[in-house]
């Protein structure tokens, strides 16, 4: 072979050399683009606005979550359970303060030791008349077995012996004086009170025939004669229980 013949072959050679790395070349920037030398990777790519609404969206839902778990779980027809009842006392209704023992036994003492209409019998003693005021003692005595008490006022009212009412019920005049203790046997007295006939411009009430009272304390009712009382002057009083009877 000569030496021309050679020399053609490897520049045939260097020349397909050549194109090969031209379309190798080629075909690399057909596939990145011209710009993918200077594009960053995907490791490192900025986080997006999509990216940050996707990320919320979890963070909601996980909140939801906890709140959902910290929330007292409904029943299953919908309604949240009831609160915890109150304690309530053995007969069903909720506990509320009550009176001590000693408040308890002093009242019921109380009540029980109290002079009742049943056990005492009623008088109107004779009148006391001076300086334009007539007195009347009305006088309890304790027929009873045992020792009561009486404290207080006691109501009173004049009637007529059809029953029907003579002027008004009886105010009260004076303090409300001590406790009175009756034994078996003993008494205690009020005083009713008015004025003279003349004394005032008031006409008198009519006459009565019968003294209606209420012990003090007391719900029943007792009943004694007036002896013609008769309330002038507009004025008629009472006064609390003392001891003693009078007149």
């Amino acid at each position: 072979m000569s030496l021309t013949t050679k020399t053609l072959g490897r520049g045939r050679r260097v020349a397909a050399g050549s194109l090969i790395a031209v379309a190798a070349l080629g075909l690399t920037a057909c596939k990145g683009g011209p710009d993918a030398a200077s594009r960053p990777s995907s490791a490192a790519a900025p986080v997006t606005s999509q990216d940050t609404e996707r990320g919320n969206g979890a963070q909601s839902a996980g909140g939801s979550a906890q709140s959902s778990a910290a929330k007292p779980q409904s029943s299953a027809n919908g309604q949240r359970p009831s609160a915890p009842a109150k304690a309530a006392s053995p007969g069903g209704k909720p506990t509320a303060k009550s009176p001590s023992a000693a408040q308890s036994q002093a009242s019921a003492m109380t009540a029980s030791d109290r002079c009742n209409a049943a056990d005492m019998s009623l008088r109107l003693g004779r009148s006391d008349i001076g300086a334009g005021n007539i007195r009347y003692p009305l006088v309890f005595t304790n027929k009873g077995k045992k020792a009561c008490t009486l404290r207080g006022y006691p109501g009173v009212s004049l009637i007529k012996r059809d029953g029907s009412a003579v002027g008004k019920p009886a105010t009260r005049e004076g303090g409300s004086g001590p406790v009175v203790r009756l034994q078996p046997g003993q008494s205690a007295h009020a005083l009713l009170h008015t004025l003279n006939d003349g004394v005032s411009d008031t006409p008198c009430w009519d006459r009565s025939q019968l003294v209606f009272v209420y012990p003090p304390g007391s719900k029943e009712s007792m009943t004694t004669g007036s002896d013609g009382l008769r309330v002038c002057g507009g004025r008629f009083d009472v006064t609390a229980v003392e001891a003693g009877a009078l007149g």
